[in-house]
């Protein structure tokens, strides 16, 4: 939804300046990269990440009969840390021998804190407030969901890392379909500024986050103005051959339509005919990832124009 002329920014300090509230939405490291973006020019930072994950430490915690994937939940805490952080440094350490190979401090963390408080926002607010994080990192919803696909052939695909290994995508949805939404990301979404969608895997991380239909409800009934920001590359095999308009049209059949899409013209064709496309230069070096200062140079940019397209 556009946003309204009556609707006023919720102006908050950074640093000694007044910024607006940003809800970022999504997973993974491209989650990450939009929150230390979404710091340099916002006084007011929330992350509503996907919690369909079912790969790596995540996957084998939840084969344990955990209910929680704190995989990209334990990124985002870290994102939002101070840089020079030694408690996010060791969220990231990975044992590399013994039955704890492989799994990561801060995934481990997250499930002894949701256990020991019986609520995973307390718990991620408990992380939170002892990494001095600038922002709150909230769940798309607190029950165990599973990602199901549809792809073009007529197969249904259950599982984040099934469906990441697929190349005819139609639609993901999440099981149960009516889960419940997080409470406070869904108020979080209702009361921003500005919501940025991506970027990182379209359909399992991006379009797996907003599958939780209060999510995506949110979005449609919020005042903000919608960004989503557009991956530098496509994702093989996840959207292998996708250019700009593509990723638009995958948006469209799950019922989201950003104000304004925000790419990259040096790394992604077919903006031509998507009127919201809002070209920038975003990467920098290598180019094969979003450069955190440009990025939120951008969207802070999109913030004085209002949402408006250019």
């Amino acid at each position: 939804m556009s946003q309204s002329v009556e609707h006023q920014p919720h102006l908050h300090v950074v640093g000694e300046e007044l910024g607006p509230r940003v809800v970022a939405i999504g997973g993974g490291h491209g989650l990450a990269a939009t929150l230390r973006a979404a710091r340099t020019y916002s006084g007011d930072v929330t992350a509503v990440v996907s919690v369909a994950d079912d790969g790596g430490s995540t996957g084998r915690l939840r084969e344990a009969g955990e209910t929680l994937a704190p995989g990209d939940l334990r990124k985002c805490l870290v994102a939002l840390a101070e840089p020079d952080s030694l408690l996010a440094r060791a969220m990231e350490f990975r044992f590399d021998s013994g039955e704890l190979a492989g799994h990561a401090v801060g995934n481990l963390m997250l499930v002894a804190l949701k256990h020991a408080s019986g609520d995973l926002v307390a718990a991620l607010d408990e992380v939170g407030r002892l990494l001095g994080s600038e922002g709150r990192v909230l769940p798309t919803t607190k029950e165990l969901i599973t990602l199901r696909a549809s792809r073009s052939c007529g197969e249904t695909v259950m599982g984040q890392v099934a469906v990441n290994a697929c190349d005819d995508l139609e639609l993901v949805a999440v099981d149960p379909v009516d889960v419940p939404v997080c409470t406070e990301a869904e108020l979080a979404i209702l009361g921003a500024d500005q919501i940025v969608l991506g970027p990182g895997s379209l359909y399992t991380s991006v379009l797996a986050a907003t599958a939780v239909v209060g999510i995506r409800e949110a979005i449609k009934a919020s005042e903000a103005s919608f960004v989503y920001v557009c991956n530098l590359n496509p994702q093989v095999p996840e959207t292998s051959g996708y250019d700009v308009a593509a990723h638009v049209t995958a948006l469209g059949r799950h019922g989201l339509v950003p104000d304004v899409v925000l790419y990259d013209p040096s790394r992604m064709d077919g903006a031509e005919g998507v009127p919201q496309a809002v070209g920038a230069r975003l990467t920098s070096g290598s180019g094969r990832a979003h450069d955190v200062e440009l990025l939120g140079r951008a969207l802070a940019d999109l913030v004085d124009l209002g949402g408006a397209t250019a």
